[in-house]
């Protein structure tokens, strides 16, 4: 499982061409931001800032400058006038807790979220940063925990879900409160610490009567006590996650679907357990079934759009190994992944909600057309998130009606994680020795 989840980071990391693609969606936005105001200052923030983005998240931007009133319809209009993005995609939520023009980019497809003047996405950037540099596993952690919520549609807080920077800090938590103090060392086992983190936040963490903290080393602390200090009629949310840039605010205030992520990860933990526990050797398909592939998986309609990606920014020869976001070294390629079964169908029964349409089984795509990045076969809609949307990448209706079909097609097999099949299968050797954090609050 350790070597599956270093496989996945690896695979997922970004590309330099992903990099190369995303800061020229920047850039088209920030001509037209310079052209209303030359004085305006445009900072990246969020996942693409830190580089802990999947290969459909979007881009976070904030605009400093000095208005009377937000100029949120003046720039939703210059954008239209523009055409940087298909006027059905883009939208203005001036009501949201934190006004945001969302927009889809009309030709990489990349979703991008505007906001203006708000100076904490930049700080918590840096303080991901920190962390990550404090605690080396954090971003193997997150980028399987980021997959894992997106296809079950519980990684958008506009619908109840855990957002990236709620997740950030769980696992940060996780790892300040840990027991062992080499969990936090760079030669920890990765396999281990995330059945860990299933098992503390699907098992053990009372999220009634408990929240967390970061600041000053990490602690968890009393609701009764949180509320005391609120003002008459307000109570901590369930998932209450103090923010440690602006201690009054709850980051997980908006994620009311919080009972139903602590479901999947104690789902997640059971799956996880079972499959690298003794007996696991005696399951049918173990030598060739991926462990962490039993949880998560990676369509084959990313896979084409990240192929898609490197045609259009791929400046390296094919032959040529190359470095990726985050410094790993890219070896894996599509080809080299094997199937396995991910058992999501009977989970989500479990779970009594649907599949996910990004985790079905695509059909058809089409090959990979320079007039854009997917099929026409997709049915995926633009997220309206108030923060990182991972989702698959969205088609504007322009874009529909003006791609052709092609013959090559890809075929329908889901793309999945690489299973690790060194000598003697060490995945399978490795004990679920999952001891719970002696602080864990009940």
């Amino acid at each position: 499982l350790h070597e599956e989840i270093i496989d996945f980071y690896t695979y997922m990391s970004p590309r330099p061409e992903e990099e190369r693609m995303r800061m020229e969606v920047v850039n088209r936005i920030e001509n037209v931001i310079k052209e209303l105001w030359p004085k305006a200052d445009v900072q990246i923030f969020g996942s693409f800032k830190t580089g802990l983005y999947l290969p459909t998240s979007d881009i976070d931007l904030v605009v400093f400058g000095k208005w009377k009133a937000l100029p949120l319809w003046t720039l939703e209009e210059a954008l239209r006038k523009h055409n940087v993005a298909d006027e059905n995609s883009v939208k203005v939520l001036d009501k949201a807790t934190v006004p945001i023009i969302k927009l889809t980019d009309s030709f990489t497809e990349v979703k991008v979220d505007i906001s203006f003047n708000v100076q904490n996405g930049v700080k918590a950037a840096q303080l991901i940063k920190d962390f990550i540099k404090k605690y080396p596993v954090l971003p193997y952690l997150v980028l399987v925990l980021k997959q894992f919520l997106l296809q079950r549609d519980l990684n958008e807080v506009f619908t109840g879900g855990i957002g990236s920077y709620s997740l950030f800090l769980m696992a940060v938590s996780f790892l300040q409160l840990h027991p062992r103090e080499d969990a936090c060392m760079p030669n920890a086992n990765y396999g281990v610490l995330l059945i860990e983190f299933f098992e503390l936040y699907g098992r053990h963490f009372n999220y009634l009567k408990t929240g967390i903290r970061i600041k000053d080393g990490g602690s968890y602390v009393a609701k009764d006590e949180v509320q005391k200090s609120m003002l008459d009629g307000y109570r901590p949310s369930m998932l209450y996650i103090e923010d440690p840039l602006q201690p009054g605010n709850d980051v997980g205030r908006s994620s009311y679907g919080a009972m139903q992520v602590k479901q999947a990860f104690d789902y997640a933990y059971v799956v996880l357990s079972h499959a690298v526990s003794p007996i696991a050797k005696y399951y049918p398909n173990n030598e060739t079934e991926s462990i962490l592939g039993r949880i998560i998986r990676v369509t084959q309609e990313v896979a084409t759009y990240r192929d898609w990606i490197s045609k259009q920014w791929g400046m390296q020869s094919r032959t040529e190994s190359s470095c990726n976001r985050n410094g790993v070294t890219l070896i894996v390629d599509t080809q080299q992944l094997d199937k396995c079964n991910n058992n999501l169908a009977e989970e989500n029964e479990a779970l009594g909600k649907p599949r996910n349409k990004t985790s079905e089984t695509l059909s058809k795509h089409s090959s990979n057309s320079s007039s854009g990045p997917l099929s026409s076969s997709s049915s995926t809609l633009s997220s309206s998130s108030d923060v990182d949307s991972d989702g698959t990448p969205c088609k504007t209706s322009k874009q529909l009606s003006c791609r052709q079909p092609t013959t090559n097609r890809v075929g329908s097999q889901e793309v999945s994680l690489e299973s690790s099949q060194s000598s003697g299968k060490t995945q399978n050797s490795q004990t679920a020795n999952t001891s719970s954090n002696t602080n864990k609050s009940q």
